[in-house]
């Protein structure tokens, strides 16, 4: 299962379709950010499908596209906006499976 619209608009308590677009950038932003930060696909062929890292992926991109939603602006005047501590954490988490996986898959680990 991917990350999905519904889902987002769900955690973030939003009920109209007004921002759908905007909605549907930020998972897509925030897809590719992760995925980007772990590792591509080509490396790992189903990686982001696998049992122990879909879940944590998804939490991830909901997290982020969330910190997207919440924090739409990226300069203020007095106030500064907290690291979101819980994708920083999944993402460690992913890119240690990640690189075991990669091990892997090139014959460098023990399988």
């Amino acid at each position: 299962m991917a990350a999905d619209l519904k889902t987002l608009k769900s955690s973030l308590r939003i009920d109209g379709n007004d921002d759908d677009k905007l909605l549907e950038g930020y998972l897509s932003a925030a897809t590719s950010y992760i995925k980007q930060a772990i590792g591509d696909e080509n490396g790992v062929t189903g990686f982001y499908e696998m049992e122990g890292v879909n879940n944590l992926f998804e939490t991830a991109v909901y997290a982020l596209a969330g910190s997207y939603w919440y924090y739409r602006t990226s300069i203020t005047s007095n106030a500064a906006n907290p690291v979101d501590l819980v994708v920083d954490s999944i993402i460690g988490q992913l890119r240690g499976l990640y690189s075991q996986k990669q091990d892997e898959v090139n014959g460098n680990g023990d399988q």
